[in-house]
């Protein structure tokens, strides 16, 4: 059986529980387990700006619970409630540069709100598959060539690098404490993390992002302004790791002990690119555009150089990347220039999960 054949015979009717469904990412995996037939619910706060993709999402099948992370007592009667099939913890505070403003509030959402999740699967009483999403940067980042691996020590320099290695801390300690593979037939929970690269694609609009911010300097016909030129990260398609994380919940299902680990899900090591480099790209799928580069005084530490390996996820689950970079950047532009000409969010996500499938 091919991988989206299986993708598709695992959720089809299953009950899936995602927290941070209003979210960029969050939004393209609810539009793709609609597609595939699950019965979902989501969890998260509002979303942030008007042409968030959720905003355009109108099915009848998904519910959607509009609640705090941190409400434990709320969280726990919405899953208890519903009794999932799958979970899928998406929820967080995802940004970098909005972590120096309020790090205490990143931790308290992407820690305690983890830890929140797990104590309501402890109160489940059925078979459940939890994938916790976490992010590439929760390693101890020595600006090294060499790619991480999933053994690497964690860690973290801005808060939200640690909130996420603080969070893998949180999911290992409860899958020791309540959730151990040696007593799985008897709790039947199997708990994964999983951490992706820096993900693009349409419908993203959050500050201090590269693609959002060239798009809004495009639009308005204004210069882009670059921080980190030469920084290098794992660029990849939203449908990359989404589809990675589907693939690996049908696994856990009749392999639940072997898969219950950490996985990366990144580009292949030969295609990470610079910020620059994603730039020229962007514009020259765009048709238009310049850039300027602009030193910070006193400008907040970001990691200048990431890579991540992708060998255990590719021998253990046989996944690998279907885009390379540029055709991610390509895909990911046109749909903002198919967006500004009025075709609608949702209708472009359900287009480009057409051209994944299909690839």
């Amino acid at each position: 059986m091919n991988q989206i054949k299986l993708i598709e015979n695992t959720y089809r009717n299953s009950k899936v529980f995602l927290t941070g469904h209003t979210g960029f990412k969050g939004s393209w995996l609810t539009i793709l387990l609609n597609e595939l037939g699950a019965k979902v619910k989501g969890y998260s706060l509002p979303p942030e700006n008007k042409n968030d993709i959720y905003n355009s999402i109108h099915f009848d099948s998904i519910q959607s619970v509009i609640a705090d992370i941190r409400d434990r007592k709320k969280l726990e009667d919405e899953i208890i409630e519903f009794q999932p099939d799958f979970i899928f913890h998406l929820a967080a505070q995802p940004l970098v540069r909005l972590s120096y403003q309020i790090p205490s509030e990143t931790f308290e959402i992407n820690v305690i709100g983890t830890a929140n999740l797990l104590s309501a699967v402890k109160k489940l009483d059925k078979k459940c598959q939890v994938i916790c999403i976490t992010t590439d940067k929760v390693y101890h980042n020595n600006e090294w060539i060499y790619p991480y691996r999933e053994t690497d020590e964690l860690g973290g320099y801005d808060p939200y690098s640690a909130s996420k290695a603080a969070s893998e801390i949180v999911i290992s300690s409860y899958k020791n404490s309540f959730f151990n593979l040696k007593d799985y037939q008897i709790h039947k929970k199997a708990v994964a993390s999983v951490r992706a690269g820096n993900v693009i694609g349409g419908g993203d609009w959050s500050k201090d992002r590269l693609i959002p911010d060239i798009i809004k300097s495009i639009s308005s016909n204004n210069e882009i302004v670059v921080r980190n030129p030469n920084a290098v990260r794992p660029w990849q398609h939203v449908l990359e790791p989404i589809f990675g994380y589907l693939l690996l919940g049908s696994k856990m299902v009749n392999e639940p002990v072997k898969h219950s680990t950490a996985y990366n899900f990144g580009p292949s090591n030969s295609d990470n690119l610079t910020v620059r480099e994603i730039l020229e790209i962007a514009i020259n799928s765009y048709g238009s555009g310049t850039y300027t580069i602009k030193e910070e005084e006193n400008q907040l530490h970001e990691a200048n150089l990431l890579r991540l390996d992708i060998s255990k996820v590719s021998n253990e689950l046989n996944w690998k990347p279907k885009f390379s970079a540029n055709q991610a950047v390509d895909l990911t532009i046109q749909w903002y220039k198919n967006f500004n000409n009025g075709i609608s969010a949702v209708e472009l996500v359900k287009n480009d999960i057409q051209k994944y499938i299909n690839y």
